[in-house]
């Protein structure tokens, strides 16, 4: 994340919140202000690791409330190093559409109840799986503030695939990813465009030339793209204070 505001200027806690299907565990970071938004960052295939709560802080930084759900707790597992791809495929594979949107309901209540930031205040950025766990959640909650899908496989092809559930989402959403992501070959691409757009929706989805998967993971330095990324996360911030503007 190519992104200049001091990370420092947030606090932090893990909280935990009741879902349907048990405590979840959420990482918190906290502006120095008062927020009146929020964010909801949903982790990658490898848990609330280190990247995704730098990324959390980031957000915090720019004023919003920042949550990052364990969306592993159903297993225990927690995280897994970035070398550990093959363990967290099943682990992945097993979070279906009813799961995603049983934690990410039960985590805007706790926004909602404990912070005083509605559903309307409040966007969903994923990465990786969490990208599709993004949309996934846009395809079955009402009235989020916004969704921000960076490079989601399985999102148009798969066990999981949801993108007939596209007429679904009345947030506006925004979608990044590489033209060299084997993960998201370009049909797949062309399928949630045309999809989003029989269905009406509001959104921009941005491909980037040369970057591949994770292009944007500043903590993979054998996949970020710098320039990729830099371009991927002033679109992110512009879309959401467009959509979520800060309070004057």
């Amino acid at each position: 994340m190519s992104d200049q505001h001091n990370s420092a200027t947030a606090t932090t806690d893990w909280v935990s919140v009741s879902t349907a299907d048990g405590p979840m565990r959420v990482y918190v970071a906290r502006p120095a202000q008062p927020a009146d938004r929020a964010v909801i960052v949903l982790q990658e295939a490898f848990g609330v690791n280190d990247h995704i709560q730098d990324i959390a802080r980031r957000y915090a930084a720019r004023g919003f409330l920042a949550l990052a759900p364990d969306l592993f707790h159903r297993n225990g597992v927690g995280t897994l190093a970035y070398e550990q791809h093959a363990e967290a495929m099943p682990l992945i594979g097993a979070i279906g559409p009813d799961a995603i949107v049983t934690d990410v309901e039960a985590v805007l209540e706790h926004v909602a109840e404990q912070e005083g930031i509605p559903t309307s205040r409040t966007a969903v950025n994923g990465f990786c799986f969490g990208g599709r766990a993004a949309f996934t959640a846009a395809t079955g909650i009402g009235g989020l503030g916004a969704t921000v899908v960076f490079y989601g496989p399985g999102i148009a092809a798969g066990p999981h695939a949801v993108v007939d559930r596209a007429k679904n989402i009345d947030a506006p959403m925004l979608l990044h990813v590489g033209s060299q992501d084997p993960t998201i070959p370009a049909e797949q691409v062309s399928a949630i465009e045309g999809a989003l757009t029989a269905a009406g929706v509001d959104f921009e989805s941005h491909v980037y030339d040369g970057a591949g998967h994770a292009f944007a993971c500043d903590a993979r330095p054998h996949m970020y793209v710098e320039d990729s990324a830099r371009t991927a996360w002033q679109r992110t911030h512009a879309f959401l204070d467009k959509h979520l503007p800060a309070a004057v």
